[in-house]
């Protein structure tokens, strides 16, 4: 029974029971699955012809007429905004002619839900829920694949025997010619032929068969999704023929092409390719949602990817030009977040008027989430841009870069937290090895090493997108990127992490930093944040980062899903881009100047001092050694003497110079210093005062002040002997959103601490009263 059967069958059952009916018998009476059921639900609910009751097990009950004939409400008093007055509605004008049909909403919902319910239909005794996607999402791409090429088959199997007969090797590009798509199959069956095998081992072989003649760009999709292996538990289980039948049920069409009623009417409306990928895609997200568990590995929510896409194209909406232009994601995983970014900037652009066109690059270790995103693009009609995502897991992002000498206009990404990189890091040739142009660079004069700890390489993945910045174009590049809270502080002075901090900022590529709500993520609770970088920042930004703490803008979800309890609601993402693009001082949005963020870590010596020394000789580093296991420290003894300058040297006690009388003549020399004594300071760059002015860096005579000035400050009051080494100065950034924006809960005052106690005390003398007098 088809759709619209089904859809009668349903409405006759419900009138005949007064217009109302509980699910459980409903479903009976129709005879079909509980994800048939659902899906018909909802498509009647969708149209308007049904409502969801309450109750236990849920029912339906059929709309008055007038209700149902589309006439649309008055809004509610309660939920007008103030001022709004009730919309006139319009008055029914002349019917139009008959259109061919499109794929509406309604009907996407339906053919998703029926194919979501084909897993409760065949696979529910075969396979755990969590594995149903193995089979689900790879056989809703051969069934699309099927039903573009059916049209071409003659004529591909007729231009497969003319190549084999001229005995030409390579023939994908005429194959592709014949079917007029970027894929083909030459196998002689199509999945209607296969419907009619007498024995589930025929069909077992002619589904082989079938699979092996798509060509080369559909077999790596199949092969990362493995989905071959499936094959023979399905054929042994008697369920790939009731798959293929499902599929090719006559309630759904996945065709580009309308199914039509005898007289030439649509029965059901084609499928474009944007519908197709919409329903591919929200088939992922169900997936994803399911195995919530393990969703946030390479699914990103969609609220998210939505926000980052305004925050890298809003601000350059006005100067986009009519062009070509070129996206990446460097853990692309299913592709939603170069899915969202293509949309967003296609339709910023068509808004003035400017035609633009994009490609999209991608790079995705893991294998199937690989196969998914290449899969959606095939779907999506956009076959030369599946070519450009490049995955499986020979393809990490870190060590196999897939385009190294490409430059990208626009860049997002949401790579693995706290994920080890060792093996990569082997592979590139180890920490003193690695000669990675994207994780060595040269800056201000110095090398700087962006390897960080082994045990969490994200910080990597954003190194790598500067690194494809496009520096000769007007727009230049424009990042964002989400990251855990480590990134903005872990690693130490002149470390990895801190030195890919210090060489975007320093380069003055960081515009803002976005803290998000947390819970935002599926499998995680720890707060995140969004990175937001270019290269052609605008006069009124440059020198200066902003940071938003956007963690009390969100919306909660009626239901968790994982530990992902709220969202951003298009409420939220416009505030968030309001503040974003207003850079202006408030609660929630604080504007530093790029030193703000910087320091210099000086390690601070004092001098070894043990009793029964000579204090007027110098002693070597073995006589050092001896003396350290021999005498004792003790803080009222002579320090020890390491070096003795030659006269006329100039003394410079900070920097461990010191001005001493050896045999009744002044000289300098240097202290041995004592390890245990042996400390560290992190000094601000804003000791200098210079770098309050936006993208001021510390020159060496503003280091050598401010450093100065600070220990005579902070450290000299209370060692006057200590000095610090300026060879071993390191530099460092880290942001601290805490610092900025930590609101301390206000203490309660004395008089409201005094009468809670009293009345504690009094509640404690009536029980005891209470207790004596029953005695």
């Amino acid at each position: 029974m088809d759709m619209e059967a089904l859809k009668r069958r349903l409405l006759e059952v419900l009138a005949t029971r007064g217009g109302s009916a509980g699910n459980q018998a409903l479903r009976n009476d129709l005879g079909v699955a509980d994800g048939t059921y659902t899906a018909l639900v909802d498509l009647l609910v969708r149209e308007g012809r049904i409502v969801r009751g309450r109750g236990r097990g849920g029912s339906v009950r059929l709309v008055e007429p007038a209700a149902a004939a589309g006439a649309p409400e008055a809004k509610p008093e309660a939920t007008r905004s103030a001022g709004e007055q009730p919309k006139p509605q319009p008055k029914p004008g002349p019917a139009r002619p008959h259109a061919p049909a499109e794929a509406e909403p309604a009907q996407l919902t339906w053919i998703t839900n029926f194919i979501w319910g084909i897993a409760d239909d065949v696979l529910r005794d075969l396979y755990v829920r969590g594995k149903y996607r193995d089979v689900i999402l790879p056989m809703t791409v051969i069934r699309r694949l099927d039903a573009v090429l059916e049209p071409t088959k003659e004529a591909v199997l007729e231009m497969k025997r003319r190549l084999d007969e001229v005995g030409l090797v390579h023939q994908e590009t005429a194959l592709c010619q014949a079917a007029g798509q970027a894929f083909y199959n030459t196998s002689p069956f199509t999945l209607r032929d296969l419907r009619a095998r007498g024995s589930r081992q025929q069909l077992e072989a002619d589904f082989r068969a079938y699979l092996d003649g798509f060509s080369p760009n559909v077999q790596e999709i199949l092969d990362n999704f493995e989905f071959r292996n499936q094959i023979p538990r399905l054929s042994k289980a008697d369920a790939l023929g009731s798959l293929i039948e499902k599929f090719l049920d006559p309630s759904i069409n996945l065709s580009p092409e309308p199914v039509r009623n005898a007289d030439g009417s649509v029965r059901l409306s084609g499928l474009d390719n944007h519908a197709m990928g919409t329903i591919f895609e929200e088939l992922v997200r169900r997936f994803n949602e399911e195995n919530n568990e393990e969703a946030g590995e390479h699914w990103t929510p969609r609220d998210a990817v939505r926000l980052m896409a305004r925050l890298i194209f809003l601000p350059v909406a006005d100067k986009i030009e009519s062009g070509t232009y070129l996206l990446y994601d460097g853990a692309c995983g299913t592709g939603g977040m170069l899915t969202v970014a293509e949309e967003t900037l296609r339709r910023l652009a068509t808004e003035r008027g400017k035609q633009v066109v994009t490609h999209l690059y991608g790079q995705e270790i893991n294998a199937e989430t690989y196969a998914i995103c290449k899969a959606d693009m095939l779907l999506k009609g956009e076959g030369e841009e599946a070519d450009h995502i490049v995955g499986g897991p020979e393809h990490s992002t870190l060590s196999n870069d897939a385009f190294p000498s490409m430059e990208f206009d626009f860049m997002l990404s949401n790579p693995p937290y706290g994920k080890s990189w060792k093996g990569d890091l082997e592979r590139l040739g180890g920490k003193s090895g690695i000669r990675d142009p994207r994780f060595i660079v040269q800056h201000r004069g110095e090398e700087l090493s962006f390897v960080t700890r082994s045990s969490d390489g994200q910080m990597l993945f954003l190194a790598n997108m500067v690194s494809k910045m496009k520096h000769g174009t007007a727009l230049g590049s424009r990042i964002a990127e989400v990251h855990n809270g480590s990134s903005l502080f872990t690693g130490d002075a002149g470390q990895g992490e801190s030195n890919i901090r210090r060489w975007i900022i320093e380069n003055d590529w960081l515009e803002a930093i976005v803290a998000l709500p947390l819970n935002m993520f599926y499998n995680t609770g720890i707060a995140t944040y969004i990175w937001v970088l270019t290269n052609r920042k605008p006069a009124h930004r440059r020198g200066r980062v902003q940071l938003i703490d956007a963690t009390g803008w969100y919306t909660p979800l009626r239901k968790n899903l994982g530990k992902k309890n709220c969202e951003l609601s298009e409420a939220d993402i416009e505030r968030i881009c309001e503040v974003f693009l207003g850079f202006e001082e408030t609660e929630q949005s604080k504007i530093f100047p790029n030193a703000a963020f910087g320091y210099w870590k000086v390690t601070v010596e004092r001098p070894l001092r043990l009793k029964g020394i000579d204090p007027e000789r110098a002693y070597t580093a073995a006589e050092i050694r001896k003396l350290r296991e021999t005498s004792k420290r003790a803080g009222d003894a002579p320090p020890v003497i390491r070096k003795i300058h030659k006269a006329g040297t100039a003394p410079d006690p900070l920097r461990g110079l010191f001005e001493v009388t050896i045999r009744g003549r002044p000289r300098v020399v240097q202290y041995e210093p004592d390890t245990e004594l042996r400390d560290t300071e992190q000094i601000p760059f804003l000791e200098c005062p210079r770098c309050q002015e936006p993208g001021y860096l510390p020159s060496e005579a503003d280091t050598a002040e401010a450093i100065a000035a600070f220990l005579r400050r902070e450290v000299l009051p209370y060692a006057p002997d200590a000095w610090y080494d300026p060879g071993k100065v390191k530099i460092g950034y880290e942001i601290s959103f805490n610092r900025y924006f930590y609101k301390p809960k206000a203490l309660r005052s004395l008089v409201e601490i005094r009468a809670d106690l009293l009345a504690v005390e009094r509640e404690a003398e009536g029980l005891l009263a209470e207790i004596l007098g029953k005695r």
